[in-house]
C-alpha cells in the first residue's frame, strides 16, 4: 500500500444539513423501520449525537458526504434547521473519498451479546428500548444469549480477561497462589469449561450483594471472602479426622493458621523462639518451621 499523506484535522462546522449533498451512490443501506426510529429519536433529541463527516469539494463548490447520509436526511426529515458536521476542506482524490466512506461503514465494531442484553434488560421504559433501534434479529439473539455460547465460534473453550488494578492484582495473584500450592499445578490461571458459569455467577452474586456494577470490584468482595476461609484450604493437604498429611510435599501456612499475617507482638515472640532454639542447636538453621513441630509436640504431650 503506497504511503498517503495524513489528512490535516477536519473543521466543526454548523450549518443547515439541507445544503450538504448526499452521495449518490451508497454502500450502506438502512430499513425503513430503522430510518423511521432515527427520525423519531432525532425529533426526540432536537439534534444530533453523532456527527456527519463532510467534504467540501472546491472545483464543484459542494459540501458532500462521506458518513453520516442517513443521519443528514434524518435530521432533514425531523426537521432540524442546523448541525454539526465535521468538514474535510483539503483535496481529496476519488480513491481516498472511497476509502473514507467504506471505512466508515465497515469499521464498527462488534456488539459483546452478553453485555448488550445486560445493557438492554437495564432499560426499564418500552420507549428507551424502542430508542435503541435494536431490531428483531438482534432482540432474537439477546433471547438466545446464555453462557456457554459466549466462546469463540466451534471451539470447546472460552477465554475470560481480568484487568486488575495493581493492588487487586497483588491479592488475585496472592489468592490464586494459596490455592494453587495446596495441589499439584503449572502457573496458568486454566479451569474447566464447567466451572466458567459458577465463576460469573459468584460475580453476579458479589455484585447484587453490595449493589457493584463493576465486575472487577465484585471480585475484590470474592478474593475478601475468600481470605475469610482460607484455612478451608488445608483440606487440599490435610486429614481433620486423623490429623495425618495427605500427600507429601510442602503446604502455605496460611492454610495452618487461617490468616497470612500475624501481630507484630506474636510474631516477634515466635521470631525469638526460633532463633534462640537455632541458636542452642534444637532445630537445623535452615528448617526453623521446626519450631512450631516442637511447640506442637510440647502442647499435645505435656511434662513429656
Amino acid at each position: 500500500m503506497e504511503e498517503t499523506p495524513q489528512l490535516a484535522p477536519p473543521q466543526m462546522v454548523q450549518g443547515d444539513p439541507r445544503t450538504l449533498t448526499l452521495l449518490d451512490v451508497n454502500a450502506r443501506y438502512l430499513p425503513h423501520e430503522q430510518f423511521r426510529q432515527l427520525v423519531a429519536n432525532i425529533k426526540r433529541d432536537g439534534h444530533l449525537t453523532s456527527t456527519p463527516l463532510v467534504w467540501s469539494d472546491r472545483d464543484s463548490g459542494r459540501l458532500i458526504v462521506l458518513s453520516g447520509n442517513h443521519r443528514t436526511l434524518a435530521a432533514i426529515e425531523a426537521g432540524l434547521e442546523m448541525i454539526w458536521w465535521m468538514q474535510i476542506d483539503e483535496p481529496l482524490p476519488r480513491q481516498r473519498q472511497i476509502a473514507i466512506q467504506l471505512s466508515h461503514n465497515a469499521i464498527t465494531g462488534q456488539d459483546d451479546p452478553a453485555i448488550l442484553k445486560e445493557l438492554y434488560e437495564e432499560l426499564e421504559s418500552v420507549e428507551w428500548r424502542q430508542y435503541t433501534g435494536l431490531d428483531d434479529k438482534a432482540l432474537d439473539l439477546l433471547e438466545k444469549v446464555d453462557v456457554s455460547s459466549l466462546g469463540e465460534a466451534n471451539l470447546d473453550f472460552a477465554s475470560v480477561q481480568l484487568m486488575l488494578l495493581p493492588d487487586e492484582l497483588e491479592r488475585a495473584e496472592a489468592a490464586f497462589d494459596a490455592a494453587r500450592s495446596t495441589a499439584s499445578a503449572d502457573q496458568r490461571w486454566v479451569a474447566g469449561l464447567e466451572q466458567y458459569e459458577p465463576v460469573l455467577n459468584a460475580l453476579e452474586t458479589s455484585r447484587a450483594a453490595y449493589k457493584i456494577g463493576n465486575s472487577a470490584t465484585a471480585l475484590g468482595v470474592i478474593l475478601t471472602v475468600f481470605e475469610r476461609h482460607l484455612g478451608e484450604l488445608a483440606d487440599g493437604w490435610f486429614d481433620a479426622a486423623t490429623g495425618a498429611a495427605t500427600r507429601s510435599g510442602t503446604a502455605p501456612l496460611e492454610t495452618v493458621f487461617g490468616v497470612r499475617d500475624l501481630p507484630v507482638e506474636t510474631a516477634a515472640v515466635v521470631r525469638a523462639a526460633i532463633d534462640r532454639m537455632v541458636q542452642d542447636g534444637t532445630v537445623p538453621a535452615d528448617e526453623p518451621w521446626r519450631v512450631l513441630e516442637i511447640m506442637a509436640e510440647n502442647a499435645a504431650h505435656p511434662g513429656a
